[in-house]
């Protein structure tokens, strides 16, 4: 390919190891970004490249591990350089287009109490009542940018910057699952109990992370989400019913 046109590619390849690659494509967390991960996650996914191991999306990357002896021609060529001419093919040919969500999600959550024990901080923070965080939080549909950090944490774009706090200035040792959280300007849930900084908002009775079901974590990127104010009483019969 001619060097004129690697420079034209809106993205940067960079080494991981020695059976890694990072692909970037931006710096900053947008729908642009993301709809160019997923562009490029469909083509790996449906026409993966012999020596492609597995691949793993980010908010502004995607990561792609492969096998160094497959990719080197069993020790004849330079692996990394292979997979570097492989993958600068397939993002010539990249066409990103306006991706629509593979589904709206929603979360049903009880916001407040000793579900969302950090509400009452996060209103005085931003100066709003506990009924306007709970108004402009659930009124929003986040973008599921990616999973990461504890297995089905999603990590959630579109925030308004209104209801934006910043974390705990010490993390809890304990966090319950379902756990619906702001950190900065973004929300999340935590889909299993661990530790963590973020500000407790409420909490959804949904299991966000079931490694029995076929498809283990609830949420998937590019799903959007829409979170639903419900009663304790609602909150205590949807979680009965999953037990």
């Amino acid at each position: 390919m001619p060097t004129e046109a690697i420079q034209k590619l809106p993205f940067q390849l960079c080494p991981l190891g020695d059976t890694a690659i990072v692909l970037q494509f931006g710096d900053t967390i947008d729908s642009k970004t993301h709809a160019s991960i997923r562009a490029f996650a469909d083509i790996l996914e449906h026409k993966p490249f012999r020596g492609l191991v597995e691949y793993v999306p980010a908010f502004t990357n995607l990561t792609i591990y492969y096998d160094p002896w497959v990719m080197s021609q069993e020790g004849k060529k330079d692996a990394y350089g292979e997979v570097v001419q492989v993958l600068q093919q397939l993002l010539l040919n990249l066409e990103v287009k306006e991706t629509p969500a593979v589904r709206v999600v929603e979360l049903p959550v009880l916001y407040g109490g000793d579900y969302g024990p950090d509400l009452e901080e996060v209103a005085a923070h931003c100066k709003l009542t506990a009924e306007e965080i709970i108004h402009i939080h659930s009124a929003q549909e986040y973008l599921v940018h990616m999973i990461g950090f504890a297995p089905g944490f999603p990590y959630l774009g579109g925030m308004d910057k209104r209801i934006a706090t910043p974390r705990k200035a010490s993390p809890r040792p304990y966090i319950p699952a379902g756990s619906v959280g702001v950190a900065g300007e973004q929300t999340g849930v935590y889909p299993i109990s661990t530790p963590g900084g973020w500000q407790l908002i409420g909490q959804t009775p949904l299991a966000l992370f079931d490694a029995s079901r076929k498809v283990p974590s609830l949420l998937q990127a590019g799903d959007k989400v829409k979170f639903v104010p419900i009663s304790e009483e609602e909150f205590k019969t949807r979680k009965e019913a999953q037990t």
